[in-house]
């Protein structure tokens, strides 16, 4: 007695074979020329040592599997189970590629089982194979399905119909549900299926805790099998007489709800539950010409897309919103009576589904949260880099294998960050500029292009703090003039003159340096605010007109940082504030993660305080002006001053780190 395998390096094809080597027999796996490398993988993985796996060499889309006529007349007679497993079981695959594999790839099966008079096909189809029925498909229908639009359901029935047409040996038909890990080890080798939701639930968990009520839909049904029930049944199933011709379920006779199989997985995971899950059907007053005329506008289309993308989703997925079949196995129970093999509730296994994509599978797990791998080769441009957290970051950039682009009005000191940049092996070429010229802006763009033809990331860092209260600022609105010139203006003309480059190559990240007090109302900085929080707004609409051609925009928040531009202030001398080191991480953060915005947790808590509770915040930092006085320079006196702190506002500023006061 011999198998033949087909798929047998697959996810289900090689959980079947493990459970194959424990009965007697040669087992032999069809293996394309250029995949051995997968066979021994195989091999290795189940623990062959005594040879009973043997590679057979062919192609599933090659007419009789592509198998020669020699290894054909060696096997002629000696398999007794013939098992088709290799298919495409993923929805957003294409079409041609579906047809390819699941249609034709079966009838050149088909023709091989028969060639080699093999006792039997058993065939591995899948619930797809009926569609999007509206009720219960049972194990004896076929010719019933419904809404067979999509290829993932066309070519699922239509394969099973050459072998229900075509194949002249005895067969069956297995019709697994949607095949998740194993029940105990939680082991898959990809993402599909249920999966995609996983990724949307890990980015609630990171935002909301886990009590948190969230709203969500319900859904169709969802049946859900782990592979261990699949292959064990399949397993004694396949070695039992008198089944030919017939189907079998390998379903959960519990089926799920859209919401409910997410409220399982969120148990899994620890994220927020759907508490409040809305019926679609609440929606049937919209006539369904209206409703599909609304989702196929393009404007809409694009929406929808693009949220599904930013959750992990593919857009095939909203099919299974209301997907309405239901499927008994009764003929699979009566197969199965006796031999102790039972679908296990999804409650049980879905931690370890969780736990093994979590540590194994989670995209952020194959992204490239380096440093030096998002910076490596690329020319990344930063003005203000001849102290403080432009020269932080210029280091730190470079180090990590960029090309810095050193842009600052003082030579001397651009000249000494780039030799510490070349004492440390890394490249930087100087540009003296003035941020707070316009003319000067557009000669610098027109250099670094002539000399680089773009840049990959610009750092718009570049600015003017002015602390000064308002009553001493009644005559000084030049303050507010030269304040807006580099903090605000500066900044757009230098990102301006980039874009087109950006917008061509369809890549490129533009990093704007804001302030904590653009958050919460800052006394004394309103020059300062104004100005970043009119670089903030820009940068939001920016963000928006550029989404779609790869150029990506983040805000930093940064907070108060001891750098030169404070130094005029002496009371923070004795106060605890952020070290240039630690704005550089922020940088980095940005330049790796490329988020919408970066803030500390101090500065988003003010953020919401002052939109929940304006009045509140009004008073406190009110509180926080009077506490504090103007500086010497700021009230126009030469003369020196050195100011120590009192205990009150040390306490104060170390409860608000990075305030501005």
């Amino acid at each position: 007695m011999a198998y033949f395998i087909t798929g047998g390096t697959g996810f289900i094809g090689r959980n079947f074979i493990q459970n194959l080597l424990q009965r007697e027999g040669d087992i032999y796996v069809l293996t394309r020329a250029q995949s051995m490398h997968r066979f021994e993988a195989l091999q290795e993985r189940v623990g062959d040592t005594s040879g009973r796996l043997i590679p057979v060499q062919g192609d599933l889309r090659q007419p009789m599997l592509g198998v020669d006529d020699a290894t054909c007349e060696e096997l002629k007679g000696k398999i007794r189970y013939f098992c088709h497993f290799a298919a495409i079981y993923d929805i957003a695959a294409s079409e041609e590629e579906q047809s390819a594999t699941n249609i034709e790839g079966t009838r050149n099966a088909v023709q091989l089982a028969a060639a080699l008079d093999a006792g039997s096909f058993e065939h591995v189809s899948s619930i797809a194979a009926g569609g999007m029925y509206d009720g219960t498909f049972r194990e004896d229908m076929f010719e019933e399905a419904e809404r067979l639009d999509h290829p993932y359901f066309s070519t699922k029935h239509d394969s099973e119909g050459i072998v229900r047409n075509e194949c002249t040996i005895p067969w069956r038909v297995y019709r697994p549900a949607m095949v998740v890990g194993h029940s105990v080890t939680g082991e898959i080798d990809k993402v599909d299926g249920v999966y995609y939701f996983f990724k949307s639930l890990q980015k609630i968990r990171n935002v909301l805790p886990p009590w948190f009520p969230l709203v969500g839909i319900e859904g169709g049904k969802f049946n859900v099998v782990p592979v261990d029930y699949v292959v064990d049944a399949m397993d004694h199933i396949v070695h039992q007489d008198d089944l030919e011709g017939r189907c079998f379920h390998l379903t959960n006779p519990e089926h799920h709800s859209m919401g409910q199989l997410m409220n399982v997985f969120a148990e899994a995971g620890h994220t927020p539950r759907f508490s409040m899950r809305l019926d679609q059907r609440i929606f049937g007053f919209i006539p369904k010409i209206a409703r599909d005329t609304i989702k196929g506008l393009p404007p809409v289309k694009r929406i929808i897309s693009t949220l599904l993308g930013d959750m992990g989703l593919p857009d095939s997925v909203t099919m299974f919103i209301n997907y309405p079949t239901r499927y008994d196995n009764r003929d699979t129970e009566r197969a199965l009576k006796g031999s102790g093999i039972k679908c296990p509730t999804l409650e049980s296994y879905a931690p370890a589904i969780w736990d093994y994509w979590e540590r194994n599978l989670d995209p952020d797990l194959f992204v490239d949260r380096s440093l030096e791998g998002n910076v490596g080769g690329k020319i990344v441009l930063i003005t203000g880099a001849s102290s403080g957290i432009g020269k932080t970051a210029a280091l730190r950039l470079a180090d990590a294998g960029a090309h810095v682009l050193l842009v600052a009005r003082s030579r001397d000191k651009l000249e000494e960050t780039a030799q510490e940049i070349a004492e440390n092996g890394g490249l930087s070429t100087i540009y003296q500029a003035d941020a707070s010229d316009l003319e000067d802006c557009d000669r610098l763009v027109s250099e670094v292009l002539e000399n680089h033809g773009h840049v990959d990331i610009l750092i718009n860092n570049a600015g003017r703090s002015i602390r000064r209260s308002l009553e001493l600022s009644y005559d000084r609105f030049h303050d507010f003039q030269r304040t807006m010139q580099i903090n605000y203006f500066g900044a757009i003309r230098l990102t301006l003159g980039l874009l087109p480059v950006m917008t061509a190559r369809r890549q490129g990240h533009v990093i704007n340096m804001s302030s904590i007090s653009a958050l919460t109302p800052s006394p004394r900085f309103s020059a300062y605010v104004a100005s970043k929080s009119a670089l903030d707004a820009w940068t939001r609409a920016a963000a928006v007109e550029y989404s779609d051609v790869g150029v990506r925009f983040t805000t930093i928040n940064m907070p108060l940082v001891r750098t030169p531009m404070i130094e005029a202030t002496t009371v923070y001398n004795s106060m605890p504030i952020l070290s240039p080191e630690e704005a550089g991480d922020m940088v980095v953060d940005a330049v790796i993660n490329k988020p919408k915005r970066i803030a500390t947790p101090l500065g988003i808590y003010l953020q919401v305080m002052t939109a929940v509770a304006p009045r509140f915040s009004e008073l406190v930092m009110n509180v926080v002006f009077r506490m504090f006085n103007d500086s010497a320079a700021a009230r126009g006196d030469k003369r020196p001053e050195q100011i120590e702190a009192s205990n009150e506002q040390v306490a104060l500023a170390s409860l608000m780190k990075g305030v501005h006061f």
